[in-house]
């Protein structure tokens, strides 16, 4: 069997989740959309079930996924429906949708719901994606306020550069995010990973965990707080010695300086693994800090085997609790987030 095996620590979920949710007080969603960024959503629901105030996900299928799976806690639509028809679904399965533009308010309130529905109404506070802008935002609340059928309304907005500590973007979004609710009673939701762990000021009623859940810092590097939920590894399954002046891989685009012990690993981009992080790359073969040589293929990639003892059969850790992924991530120009929704063909293996 091919040995590429995403190792999912469950204990580390939910130690994440307990750290952050003491840092931001209140109630806590844990965001699972996207398969729990990479993590199998399923399964992550279920070790979260007895902690979690309520999940996130983004479509209504994601959603309904977790209720058939027996998930019975909260579950927000952080995009809201795409079809007026959802709402049906929306009803049947006890879910908070989200609120962001005209039409959507619109068909919420003219559907004809069998329960009350607590409705997320979401401003615009800046980041101009989604919402209502927050000259608009008081008149799209009181007709919720108005409509029978809604509970509650949650106030949420969604920071644009949280995880830009420099940045000054964030407090004018507070800023525009409480005086567009202001003298509007309810529950409020700002904080996302970056703010729970770095905002204060954005700590509200719910905050919503994302990346930092997984144990991923969303400022780059490392926090100290937070432990890599998942651990991505393989073994190597070949190695040869080059002579200096070697080329390797496609386009021979790395040549040797020296002799070199070069080993072959189970891995690639069609695994999901940035064929841009090609050479240096960090990884670690047997618990000790190594690079990828030469371009990443499809299905393998190739590395430098520094220790004599590496070779045939060892461990090769990708990014885990060695390598941390957001190194991985800079090296091959992008964001964890990317590198964790795009893992496919590993096998998952889930440690309780």
């Amino acid at each position: 069997m091919r040995p590429l095996n995403a190792q999912i620590r469950l204990d580390y979920l939910r130690e994440n989740y307990q750290t952050l949710k003491n840092l931001h007080g209140g109630k806590m969603l844990a965001v699972v959309k996207a398969d729990a960024y990479g993590h199998g959503a399923v399964r992550c629901a279920h070790a979260l079930a007895d902690l979690a105030d309520g999940f996130a996900v983004a479509t209504l299928d994601e959603a309904v996924e977790l209720r058939k799976h027996g998930i019975k806690q909260p579950i927000v639509l952080l995009e809201g429906v795409f079809e007026a028809e959802e709402y049906a679904k929306v009803d049947e399965y006890r879910l908070w949708p989200a609120v962001g533009s005209q039409w959507q308010l619109e068909a919420l309130i003219a559907y004809p719901w069998q329960q009350p529905v607590k409705v997320w109404l979401k401003m615009d506070s800046g980041m101009h994606r989604a919402g209502f802008f927050p000259h608009n935002y008081s008149s799209a609340y009181t007709a919720l306020k108005q409509c029978p059928n809604v509970a509650d309304i949650v106030k949420f907005s969604h920071f644009a550069c949280a995880d830009e500590p420099e940045n000054g973007m964030t407090e004018m979004q507070l800023e525009a995010f409480d005086l567009g609710c202001e003298g509007l009673a309810g529950e409020e939701s700002l904080a996302n990973s970056a703010a729970i762990l770095n905002v204060p000021q954005a700590r509200r009623d719910w905050g919503r965990a994302g990346i930092a859940l997984y144990g991923i810092s969303p400022f780059g590097g490392t926090d100290e707080r937070l432990k890599p939920v998942m651990r991505l590894v393989t073994q190597v399954f070949g190695e040869r010695v080059l002579q200096p002046h070697s080329p390797i891989g496609y386009g021979a685009t790395f040549y040797t300086s020296k002799s070199t012990r070069v080993g072959l690993i189970a891995c690639g981009y069609a695994d999901g693994y940035p064929r841009r992080a090609s050479t240096d790359s960090p990884v670690a073969v047997d618990g000790k800090r190594s690079r990828v040589i030469g371009r990443v293929s499809m299905d393998m990639m190739t590395i430098e085997l520094n220790a004599a003892q590496d070779g045939l059969g060892h461990e090769v850790e990708l990014w885990g609790d060695v390598v941390n992924i957001n190194e991985v991530a800079q090296a091959a120009g992008t964001i964890a987030y990317e590198l964790l929704c795009n893992i496919k063909r590993a096998k998952f293996t889930y440690y309780e």
